[in-house]
C-alpha cells in the first residue's frame, strides 16, 4: 500500500453503507422500530419518503423521528476543505 493511501481519511456515508449491506432494511427495522413500516426503498433515508409514505408508516419527521442534521453528500467535501485549510496553516507556521 502506498504512503498516500495510508494517510487518506475515509468518510463513510451511512446511507450508502446501509443500502449496500442491509438492502432489505432488516437491521434498521430491528434497531430503529420507528422506521419499521417504511418500504425498503426509503428505509435508509426516511426524509426522502413522500408524505403519503410517511403517514402510512405513522412517521412525522421532526416529531416521532428526527429530521436529518448532516448532509452526507457534503460531508467528505467539507472535511477535505478543513484538512486543506489546516495543512495550509501548518505550512505557513514552518
Amino acid at each position: 500500500m502506498g504512503r498516500r493511501l495510508r494517510r487518506r481519511r475515509r468518510v463513510f456515508n451511512p446511507i450508502l453503507q446501509g443500502e449496500k449491506f442491509d438492502p432489505d432494511g432488516a437491521y434498521v427495522r430491528r434497531w430503529v422500530p420507528e422506521l419499521a413500516r417504511l418500504s425498503n426503498d426509503v428505509i435508509h433515508q426516511p426524509w426522502a419518503a413522500t408524505p403519503i409514505e410517511l403517514a402510512s408508516a405513522g412517521i412525522e419527521l421532526g416529531k416521532g423521528y428526527p429530521k436529518p442534521i448532516v448532509d452526507h453528500k457534503q460531508g467528505p467535501n467539507a472535511r477535505l476543505r478543513l484538512t486543506r485549510r489546516s495543512v495550509a496553516k501548518t505550512k505557513r507556521r514552518d
